[in-house]
């Protein structure tokens, strides 16, 4: 028998394998805190006026910034420590050339629990608009 045909019959070991973590029932149907929409605001308002206060649009920078900047407000969000809550981030970033633009959403949505917070800012070249989507996991 062939060596090589001999280990391809063997088992794999994946070292970077990780095990499952098995959780038990909580049975907490609803939030025990709610997500705070003021603070979640806030902090969209200080990112997106911190990252595109002075900027000037130009396409190849809008494409990396709009992934920079939902890292950076996820992040913040996160760190809210809200317990959970699934954070879905989304961000445009646009040329202000006198067009108008509309954006829309449709959500599977729980109104008791799930909730979201839009915050939209301009400058002299681009618009920026962000939404954060907080949604409860039972």
């Amino acid at each position: 028998m062939d060596s090589e045909a001999g280990q391809e019959n063997e088992p794999h070991h994946d070292d970077n394998a990780q095990l499952a973590v098995t959780m038990e029932n909580t049975y907490q149907m609803g939030p025990c805190r709610r997500m705070p929409i003021p603070t979640v605001t806030d902090i969209l308002k200080d990112v997106l006026t911190n990252y595109l206060h002075e900027a000037k649009y130009e396409v190849e920078w809008s494409q990396t910034m709009t992934k920079t900047i939902c890292e950076v407000i996820r992040a913040r969000v996160k760190d809210l420590m809200i317990p959970r809550y699934r954070i879905v981030v989304l961000v445009h970033i646009g040329q202000l050339t006198g067009q108008s633009m509309k954006i829309s959403s449709r959500c599977l949505w729980d109104a008791s629990n799930d909730t979201f917070a839009s915050y939209s800012f301009k400058n002299s070249s681009l618009f920026g608009l962000a939404t954060v989507y907080a949604v409860y996991l039972e």
